[in-house]
């Protein structure tokens, strides 16, 4: 329970209307689209830097935990509290404040989404090149917190690449500005070090961001396989030729009947798999590239291969691939989703082994996911409501996260570790490693109430000093 002179302090900060206390309200902000759960005790709605360090030194002074909070959509329980506190809800700081196409730069609050990004650059020829399949409802500030990728990151890389700068409050209210404007970097990389920290070091407010001219061409493609193997077999294949696809992603039979039924997109429902393949550059680069991607592609036994002939048909394709979370309700009304990222050449082995966990515990499973850097999303699907489903699936994520750390890959990709995946980091740190993390935090949050518990596992081992 929050003390009731720090709500009152909130309320005259604020105003009533935008401070939450109410059962009915807090229930709404209790999840995110991970399996975590965790009530707060508040829910603010600051508008600005200012009013955000004013909740922040409220928050610091008084020893109460937060949590920033974009959209919700976290998918490893990051914007949840479990032990309560007050959540941070940015989504109003939603103001596209500057583009500059002339020194290849964008300023925006946290809480835009990501494609009004894209389609406030798009009729200037300029795009983002971060492109989260949840792009619609991702906000800047969630992909800031997480290293959000998306299906370009294979080619251009993920939000750690993009961003130049940012406007943060840190843990004590206090703000401050990392990186600037220009595309050089200090000697210490703070704004890399706050990319990807899940909120447990502060908030960034501002952020500015790298943007890039629109290629002079697109190729998409669309690739139909009878067997998974083979399918991710060609993936490793193309890259090994030199060519890097601007996305490769691949779907299996179970997410292509769920997206057709809800979208029409033209999937083959007989197939055991399709990949997505984005070729972009220079006009007279690509029709090589796509003729080299074909003799790959039948050389690993692919079905039927075609190359979109319009916008419209290749918007189609896509709208399938972004549309696949939504689509997968059809199949069950939960599922885990894990990021676990392997070698490219790994698929294969990986795709089999997620698949055999599957069996394992009796989980019905699909994929859909970022092919091109080995970026594996397997979703088990199940009803929360059965007795004893629950912890079988988090036994088979932990399963599939293990495996891919044997087979040379981490636990993470894009989606980041939050509560969910916070035991797993003994998987690949050290407790030496784990602990130079919590000094940082440290550092940062000297009291712990920036998004505390996630990340970082709180075990004995790592209070150990260095050696």
């Amino acid at each position: 329970m929050l003390d009731a002179s720090f709500k009152r302090a909130l309320i005259r900060t604020l105003g009533k209307r935008r401070v939450l206390t109410q059962p009915h309200h807090l229930c709404l902000y209790e999840y995110d689209a991970s399996l975590e759960r965790g009530r707060p005790d508040a829910v603010v709605f600051p508008e600005t830097t200012e009013e955000a360090s004013a909740v922040v030194r409220l928050a610091h002074r008084f020893g109460v935990p937060f949590t920033p909070r974009g959209s919700g959509t976290n998918l490893s329980g990051g914007s949840v509290l479990p032990g309560g506190g007050m959540v941070i809800e940015l989504a109003r700081m939603d103001r596209i404040l500057a583009i500059d196409t002339g020194n290849l730069r964008a300023v925006v609050q946290t809480g835009v989404y990501n494609l009004d990004l894209q389609d406030a650059l798009a009729p200037l020829g300029f795009f983002y090149a971060p492109d989260p399949a949840s792009q619609k409802i991702a906000t800047m500030g969630g992909t800031v917190g997480e290293n959000s990728g998306g299906p370009h990151c294979v080619k251009y890389g993920v939000t750690s690449n993009h961003v130049l700068a940012l406007e943060v409050v840190l843990p004590d209210g206090t703000v401050t500005r990392f990186g600037d404007a220009t595309f050089e970097r200090a000697p210490y990389d703070v704004v890399g070090l706050f990319v990807g920290s899940e909120g447990t070091l502060g908030l960034a407010t501002e952020i500015t961001v790298r943007i890039m001219p629109l290629p002079d061409e697109i190729r998409t493609m669309l690739a139909v396989f009878d067997s998974i193997r083979d399918a991710s077999t060609a993936v490793g294949r193309i890259f090994s030729s030199g060519i890097v696809p601007a996305t490769l992603e691949m779907m299996d039979r179970a997410v292509m009947k769920a997206v057709e039924e809800s979208i029409a997109c033209g999937y083959p429902l007989d197939a055991a798999a399709v990949l997505i393949i984005e070729i972009d550059g220079v006009r007279a680069s690509l029709q090589d590239q796509v003729d080299r991607i074909g003799q790959i592609l039948r050389d690993c036994h692919v079905r039927n291969f075609r190359l979109a002939q319009s916008a419209a048909e290749r918007d189609t394709l896509w709208a399938g691939r972004r549309g696949a979370f939504g689509a997968i309700a059809r199949i069950a009304p939960n599922y885990l989703v894990l990021d676990g990222t392997v070698p490219r050449t790994a698929l294969p082995d990986l795709l089999d082994i997620v698949y055999e966990i599957g069996e394992r515990y009796g989980l019905p499973t699909g994929n859909v996911f970022h092919a091109g850097d080995g970026n594996l999303h397997p979703l088990f699907f199940f009803d929360d409501r059965v007795p004893g489903v629950v912890e079988r699936v988090r036994e088979a994520g932990a399963a599939v996260l293990e495996a891919c750390v044997e087979a040379g890959g981490t636990i993470s990709g894009e989606h980041g570790i939050g509560a969910e995946k916070r035991e797993a980091m003994h998987l690949i740190f050290s407790d030496d490693d784990l602990f130079a993390m919590r000094l940082v935090k440290r550092a940062f949050d000297p009291l712990d109430v920036a998004n505390p518990g996630k990340i970082i596992p709180t075990t004995q081992a790592q209070e150990t000093p260095i050696q």
